[in-house]
């Protein structure tokens, strides 16, 4: 059993990979909002591990180590939250400026569906060793393949904005980051066990291909804004330190058109009509205030597009 010690140290390891493996990103760089789903087992494999679940943990988990990403919490996170805003609306809480309130949660812009098709460990090795909520730990060294379908979605168009294909094998990780977390699945409150299981091992190798293949899809996804509140030479934008804007960025800002299909009611495309630069000049959290140049006529509603 790994001691409180030791997985304290482990967890200041992974942080400092964190920093070491994505290192080369751009400061400022624009984040969205993203949400895991729960990955269907598709492999047949069974077991006490809920391998769907298992899956949304770690993924969930890796992507916040990103720092690329807002990431939102599971499934059933969330419905959690929601439960807890009911609550505070039944009258049967104290009130006050914390307790939570309807309509307040981060949307997903983006969504992350997928599906594990292949499931191989081996049998060798079995004699000895630690079993764990069903799973062995120790003993014979076994081997592991997974393999599974990720997808990205656009939450606002339900369009998949890009699919691949991992394959994860144990004792190997091609990923830049890990698993860091206190709880998987089946597992609680043992990374080592985790680490350890060859099956585990497996997932992570894959789920870090995947959030490597999800970060580099960032640059081709559009993002936008949208100019809330104007006063004097200051437009308020509805973009923060939460998904990533800097001081002393700038942004295009214009009009934005729709071009809408009469038939399916779909958005075909959005044609800006830029008017000028405005730059951040403060950042909070979830907005930003810029600076509007004389003679450039600013209004509420605007886009603002990233330079």
């Amino acid at each position: 059993m790994m001691t409180k010690k030791l997985l304290t140290t482990l967890t200041l390891v992974m942080a400092g990979c964190t920093l070491l493996s994505y290192a080369d990103q751009p400061s400022g760089n624009l984040r969205y909002s993203i949400a895991v789903e729960k990955f269907e087992n598709r492999a047949g494999w069974r077991g006490r591990w809920d391998l769907g679940d298992a899956w949304g943990t770690i993924m969930t988990d890796i992507l916040q180590q990103t720092g690329q990403f807002i990431v939102l919490g599971e499934q059933d996170m969330r419905a959690a939250a929601m439960r807890e805003q009911d609550l505070g609306t039944s009258g049967r809480v104290a009130q006050g400026r914390r307790t939570p309130q309807v309509g307040q949660m981060t949307p997903a812009q983006l969504l992350v569906r997928g599906a594990i098709t292949h499931v191989n460990q081996s049998a060798a090795g079995q004699d000895g060793g630690l079993s764990i909520r069903g799973i062995r730990v120790g003993g014979g060294r076994e081997t592991a393949e997974v393999r599974a379908t990720i997808y990205l979605v656009d939450t606002r168009t339900g369009q998949v904005q890009a699919s691949t294909q991992v394959t994860g094998e144990a004792g190997r990780r091609r990923g830049r980051l890990g698993y860091s977390g206190r709880e998987l699945g089946g597992l609680r409150g043992d990374i080592g066990a985790f680490r350890q299981d060859s099956l585990g091992e497996a997932v992570e190798d894959a789920i870090s291909q995947g959030v490597d293949f999800l970060v580099d899809q960032l640059g081709g996804i559009p993002w936008e804004g949208t100019v809330v509140q104007v006063a004097g030479n200051r437009a308020f934008i509805n973009r923060g330190s939460r998904e990533g804007v800097v001081q002393g960025q700038q942004f295009d800002v214009g009009s934005g058109i729709e071009i809408v299909d009469p038939d399916t009611g779909e958005v075909l495309d959005v044609i800006v009509d830029r008017i000028g630069t405005i730059r951040a000049t403060e950042v909070r959290e979830r907005l930003s205030i810029c600076e509007i140049p004389d003679g450039l006529t600013v209004e509420a509603g605007m886009a603002i597009y990233p330079q």
